[in-house]
């Protein structure tokens, strides 16, 4: 891990900044419009996304690599809620300010230097985890340097996703001040300055050569802009 990853703060000085945080909130507003996939792109991948009774439906293919469908609009400070509903058989995420760029990128870590290829999604996910480790909620960082915030030693937070059913996530970015929850269980708090703002993508995972398609559905996706979110 980065040295930039510092000790999380007390849950209490956190909710504390968060509550100021919130004084510039906007009202929530809808990402999704439960019709079309306006304001959508999609980057990666071949997985194909669709609507469907008012959720968006991502589904796998066969031998392709990780698939996101992002947001045009990048975001500072926010809260991201929606409800997410999981096969049991393919991996997923929810990317918040993530990156995506035409050319190769460099980031210094440590002693080392992480290239990112051109058209390679990166940035902070909120886990979607199918198997029995259980580390849906935990923050992990796609395309760049892994796990940041596993859910080792957390079991109510490891109980807390209900896979194959309609699950609440929230999404919560304050500063470098970095919150989840899933069905209103706090999983993850994590402090870390790689990232002010970015998209927010849904991942479809890549599943090697299986045939099956598999859906992963998202629906009332609701973002509340915070005082000093960036908007394109």
């Amino acid at each position: 891990m980065s040295n930039s990853i510092r000790t999380v703060w007390p849950l209490a000085l956190s909710a504390a900044l968060c509550v100021a945080g919130t004084g510039g909130a906007a009202e929530p507003a809808n990402l999704f419009n439960g019709k079309d996939l306006s304001g959508w792109v999609q980057r990666g991948g071949k997985a194909t996304y669709r609507v469907e009774d008012g959720a968006i439906v991502g589904t796998t293919v066969p031998n392709t690599g990780n698939s996101f469908l992002c947001t045009e609009e990048s975001f500072g400070d926010f809260v991201l809620e929606l409800e997410v509903k999981q096969h049991p058989g393919v991996n997923s995420g929810i990317q918040f300010r993530s990156h995506c760029f035409e050319e190769e990128k460099s980031y210094e870590h440590g002693d080392k230097t992480i290239k990112v290829p051109a058209g390679r999604v990166h940035g902070y996910q909120f886990e979607l985890d199918p198997t029995n480790r259980k580390w849906t909620g935990g923050i992990f960082e796609e395309g760049r340097r892994g796990w940041l915030h596993p859910l080792k030693d957390k079991p109510e937070a490891q109980a807390a996703y209900r896979l194959g059913e309609w699950n609440r996530l929230r999404i919560e970015c304050v500063g470098n001040t970095l919150r989840t929850w899933v069905n209103d269980v706090l999983c993850s708090e994590l402090v870390d300055d790689w990232s002010a703002e970015g998209f927010v993508g849904l991942q479809v995972h890549g599943v090697g050569n299986r045939d099956e398609p598999m859906d992963i559905r998202w629906r009332n996706i609701r973002l509340t802009r915070l005082e000093g979110s960036k908007k394109n």
